[in-house]
């Protein structure tokens, strides 16, 4: 950009430094403030700098704090849309959420930290934490939300392909490549994943898919239905029944598991979790979990197909509980 189009963006620079550079803790003297803008090329007098400040309140709303300090003066931005604790906040949430990549998660970050000063943005370090949440692989699910979105408000049924994780950590196609056809109802972010809770008039009742595994998503111009039934659904009810979570004293165990129950165990513990071959329809992997009564429900209710072989005390822990509980269910 050239010089004298720069000097055009004079109160453009200035407020950008001072949202940059300023903060409760770091202020800048209006000749440090006028260095600034140098590196920008752009030049200012003392009196333009506070006709800049003034304008920066009346015309943005952001409010420039006068701080004396011995003979100097500092100026600083005082208020933000966005505090750094709330900016804090939503970073913690982007790092929770398994639906967002890591490398959308890393782009986030930094759009957020664009919130805050430079000095604030460096205690906004934490995504450094990214890489060792399990992380979804799909990039297209904020694409996936758009398309699911535009449908509902044009009240149309939707067709997508449907994906599961095999054995060698490749996602592959559901129902042997064909479509699903579904009314979109809703959508939910729960147990750290989003999701899509559709009516399926084929089988007429209302179903949930995981947004980060649907593909290829189209509307397909039929009119959605089920939403009289989605009108009595119990949407509260349903993610607490059908999405689970658990806490307990954390310990490394072993699962044993049937070959085409490991997109359970990639969806719950991540797709970078060892795996080795057992025989030739089971594997196995050692995992750290929470070890709970939530956990041993999470494990009873794989069925056949999922075991906890070790470590021993955890084996007969598990042993113990179902054995109390079957125990407790005879009447």
């Amino acid at each position: 950009m050239a010089r004298g189009t720069k000097q055009k963006f004079k109160f453009y620079h200035v407020a950008k430094i001072m949202l940059e550079k300023t903060d409760d803790e770091h202020g800048l003297t209006v000749p440090q403030l006028i260095e600034e803008l140098a590196k920008e090329g752009v030049t200012a007098e003392r009196k333009s700098i506070y006709a800049d400040f003034a304008d920066m309140q009346e015309e943005l709303g952001i409010d420039v704090i006068k701080e004396q300090h011995g003979k100097d003066t500092f100026y600083y931005v005082g208020n933000r849309d966005f505090e750094l604790a709330e900016v804090k906040l939503l970073i913690d949430a982007i790092q929770a959420s398994k639906f967002i990549t890591e490398k959308k998660s890393r782009e986030l970050i930094g759009k957020l930290k664009r919130l805050v000063s430079t000095y604030q943005a460096r205690q906004l370090q934490r995504e450094v934490f990214i890489s060792d949440r399990a992380k979804t692989m799909n990039e297209g699910v904020y694409y996936n939300v758009d398309a699911i979105h535009a449908a509902m408000n044009a009240n149309s049924k939707i067709r997508f392909k449907y994906y599961k994780w095999d054995i060698t950590k490749k996602l592959v196609q559901r129902n042997k490549g064909e479509w699903f056809k579904v009314s979109p109802l809703a959508l939910t972010w729960n147990d750290e994943n989003y999701y899509l809770v559709a009516y399926d008039d084929w089988k007429q009742e209302i179903k949930h898919y995981r947004v980060d595994k649907m593909k290829e998503i189209t509307a397909t111009g039929e009119k959605s239905e089920g939403k009289e039934d989605f009108k009595k659904f119990d949407m509260a009810a349903y993610s607490k029944a059908t999405f689970g979570m658990y806490n307990g004293t954390r310990e490394r165990v072993n699962i044993r598991f049937a070959n085409e129950m490991c997109g359970v165990l990639f969806d719950r513990f991540g797709k970078d979790i060892t795996v080795w071959p057992v025989d030739d329809g089971h594997s196995e992997t050692s995992v750290v979990v929470s070890v709970s009564p939530q956990f041993f429900g999470w494990i009873f209710s794989l069925g056949e197909g999922v075991k906890v072989v070790g470590p021993s005390n955890v084996v007969e822990e598990l042993r113990h509980y179902a054995e109390s509980f079957l125990s407790a269910q005879q009447f």
